[in-house]
């Protein structure tokens, strides 16, 4: 456990360019945390100006058909007729008149504040207002559990009552580490072609860079830095006064052999073989696609490496010339031949992230002066399971450590997608990198960006009706709108009303199902076809 730190902070820290800046110095070892001093309690009246990015809005927003929102869902809704009632709802997030967190409050208490006008909008996803006439107040124990993984990492604030745990607000952070890798490598094939076009030999500089201590490739500092931001987003919303994560380490070699144990450790699969004859004694000396003998055959990967595929022994096989060049960039299950790849074992690309990402995380909380307990994998499926609670990282990251009790689990978790800013690059390529195409040189359009929540309300026409969702801009002023439901395309921005400003992410409520929840209702076609 650590000792609380505290550092002055200013009132009201920007949403820009200082959360990017923190996020940075805290992987690089900055040690800062939030003030711990509470200011006390006391009513400024209703007179009180709004600050900087607060909205007036209506009493606190119902439901839309096709919104992507992040106002809580009422007990009673139902979505895909996935839960029925009684469900929990998540928790608002409050200030107070200075902008500093307090204590989380139920969604009906807030349209309380609405009606009686001491409340203000100050974001929409997660769905945060400030109250206009009050400054501090009680804080009671809030802990945010963490389940850190390689695509997707749970978030829970939960108010502790002893060793009970009360879920307040459950989120999941999808990373994008691996379109992070796929347009490295698309920016060296651009690279390599342009500096090798019309020269004969370019020496070799591979060798002339150095890289820091805890260096981490781009994708997999992508997740660490993604994880610390919204850490310090929920820490600016929320009195959070403890950290728990999950500190796990896979052993990849037990994964692929159960039972290994004691110098196997050290003997690899290749123990005394050499590569090709370990594959030729396997597969049978012959083409494992079309079984032909007595030729030359080549060694070929089972899941092509541009599919995620690794160079592992286990990843390969043998085949004939020509049956390698039909098969492409198939899998061989996608081949047909599922028997061949049912022996391919699976890959350790997620495990290899966790173990590479885990420690740097790890100090990377400290910098914010809380507690972090750590447990173990093991402690919280064990968690999970003796709470009969379903199998999610958002629920894993609200059973980490150590657990008596969790009541209301079933609270609706917020999918956050990481997406980005945009890119740098405005012309449009095909996939051989000849351009197409030129994007707009601004990135704003009548007032809005791509990327914008927005809510229009379209009086006439094919796409009459009300549809929420994000934006993407043209110089036109005819713009599309992606809702859950579907994309609606040529909506003009006079009838578009700006909800949230874009941030790099994407954000919509999935419900947890209960184990006793009735299968989802037949709609459309298959209520039809369910009739007939």
């Amino acid at each position: 456990m650590l000792t609380r730190v505290s550092s002055p902070r200013s009132d009201r820290p920007s949403e820009g360019n200082s959360v990017a800046t923190s996020v940075h110095d805290r992987l690089r070892g900055a040690s800062s945390a939030p003030d711990s001093r509470t200011a006390p309690c006391r009513h400024a009246g209703s007179g009180t100006k709004r600050g900087r990015g607060d909205r007036r809005v209506a009493p606190f927003p119902r439901g839309v058909s096709g919104m992507v929102s992040s106002a809580p869902l009422r007990p009673s809704a139902q979505a895909n007729g996935q839960l029925g009632r009684g469900n929990p709802s998540p928790y608002v997030l409050v200030l107070d008149e200075r902008h500093q967190p307090l204590m989380p409050c139920h969604p009906a208490r807030a349209r309380v504040f609405f009606r009686q006008g001491r409340a203000v909008v100050v974001r929409h996803s997660p769905f945060t207002i400030r109250l206009r006439d009050r400054v501090g107040g009680d804080r009671q124990p809030v802990l945010l559990g963490i389940d850190p993984g390689s695509k997707c990492t749970g978030l829970a604030v939960v108010r502790q009552a002893g060793e009970t745990r009360h879920a307040l607000w459950l989120g999941e952070l999808h990373h994008r580490g691996e379109q992070i890798r796929q347009k490295l490598a698309q920016r060296r094939a651009y690279r390599q072609r342009r500096r090798t076009a019309n020269l004969r030999y370019r020496a070799p500089r591979f060798q002339n860079r150095r890289r820091p201590a805890g260096w981490l490739p781009p994708s997999l500092y992508h997740r660490v830095e993604t994880t610390i931001q919204w850490v310090t987003r929920l820490q600016r919303w929320i009195p959070i006064s403890e950290i728990a994560m999950e500190l796990v380490r896979f052993d990849t070699q037990a994964l692929q052999e159960p039972e290994i144990s004691g110098v196997e450790y050290q003997r690899g699969t290749l123990w005394g073989y050499e590569i090709r004859e370990y594959l030729l004694e396997k597969w049978g000396r012959h083409c494992v696609y079309c079984r032909t003998t007595s030729i030359s055959l080549q060694v070929e990967h089972i899941i092509p490496r541009s599919r995620g595929g690794s160079s592992r022994v286990s990843n390969l096989t043998l085949a004939c010339e020509r049956c390698n060049q039909r098969k492409g960039n198939q899998t061989a299950k996608e081949y047909g031949f599922p028997q061949v790849q049912a022996q391919a074992q699976r890959p350790l690309h997620d495990a290899t992230v966790v173990n590479s990402t885990r420690w740097t995380l790890y100090h990377a909380l400290q910098t914010f002066g809380l507690p972090v307990a750590v447990g173990s994998g093991g402690r919280t499926k064990w968690n999970r399971l003796r709470f009969g609670i379903s199998k999610r990282h958002a629920l894993d990251a609200l059973c980490v450590g150590e657990v008596e009790g969790v009541r209301r689990w079933l609270v609706p978790s917020l999918i956050i997608t990481a997406t980005g800013r945009g890119a740098y690059q405005r012309t449009r390529v095909t996939r051989h990198g000849f351009p197409r195409g030129i994007l707009m040189r601004r990135k704003e359009s009548h007032g809005f960006r791509t990327g914008d929540l927005v809510r229009a309300i379209v009086p006439t026409g094919r796409n009459s009706g009300t549809h929420v969702g994000r934006l993407a801009v043209r110089a036109s002023g005819s713009f599309n709108l992606k809702t859950v439901v579907r994309t609606v395309q040529g909506i003009s921005h006079r009838y578009c009303r700006l909800l949230m400003r874009a941030d790099g992410y994407t954000y919509h409520w999935s419900l947890t199902p209960h184990k006793d929840a009735p299968p989802p209702r037949p709609k459309g076609k298959d209520l039809r076809r369910e009739a007939s």
